[in-house]
């Protein structure tokens, strides 16, 4: 039988689809990029445990980023909903989770005293929020169809329209930074930090699917975006694989 430290471990990620940390078309990697091979260390128990969070933690209007930073009207574009599920490797919901969210406002530019883009501010978007998974790991937020922006990477380089996430899962293993694309933009092939992920399917987990059947009436069109997060190790038998 395993030991409970076992148990509680999670799987190694596989970064054989994960973008290699330097690319020459995605300048700013030249400089974050580390120059020695990395070291791989066991996790203790400060990593397998914590946080935790509670729905009760949050604002009414976290989850609401077309509301939760109005100045008494409604923020300027394409009103959507994100929703989907958290899971873990083994497709397990991961309920309780954090999700926090922020994003550039509907011309392109974030509420950041750093971003110099032309596209004004939205007095009534502060482009940022968060929401908690529930029992099936269900999760969703209102918000504003972010803009794209140019980028001094290469000339006239765009990032594609996109939603930053930062998810706590179980245990600070399952942290996970990410973005979130939608589908159809024209954009997303043009990208160069995209162009890091070689793997296509890799690269589809990112794009968030129209979701018709979630939008509400005459409001707001839906999109969802499912993600996973790494798994706990368990013995396999043959009546029980990985999904």
């Amino acid at each position: 039988m395993e030991s409970d430290r076992a148990l509680n471990e999670y799987y190694p990620r596989n970064f054989a689809i994960h973008p290699a940390a330097y690319d020459s078309k995605y300048k700013t990697s030249v400089l974050r990029s580390p120059r020695h091979a990395l070291i791989s260390i066991d996790p203790s128990l400060t990593e397998l445990s914590g946080p935790s969070f509670s729905p009760n933690e949050l604002h009414e209007l976290d989850h609401d980023l077309i509301l939760n930073h109005s100045q008494g009207a409604l923020p300027i574009g394409e009103r959507i909903i994100v929703h989907g599920h958290i899971m873990d490797e083994n497709a397990r919901p991961i309920p309780n989770a954090l999700i926090e969210i922020w994003q550039a406002n509907a011309g392109g530019r974030y509420r950041h005293g750093n971003d110099r883009y032309l596209a004004p501010l939205d007095p009534n978007f502060g482009g940022c929020g968060r929401t908690i998974s529930n029992h099936d790991g269900y999760y969703f937020f209102r918000t504003i169809r972010p803009g794209p922006y140019p980028w001094r990477n290469r000339m006239n380089d765009w990032r594609p329209a996109h939603i930053h996430f930062a998810l706590s899962g179980r245990s600070w293993c399952q942290r996970l930074i990410t973005q979130m694309y939608f589908e159809g933009d024209p954009l997303i092939q043009r990208d160069a930090i995209l162009g890091t992920v070689s793997d296509p399917a890799a690269l589809q987990q990112l794009v968030a699917r129209f979701d018709p059947h979630a939008a509400v009436p005459f409001d707001s069109l839906a999109y969802r975006f499912d993600m996973v997060l790494r798994g706990t190790r368990a013995t396999l038998f043959e009546s029980r694989l990985p999904e």
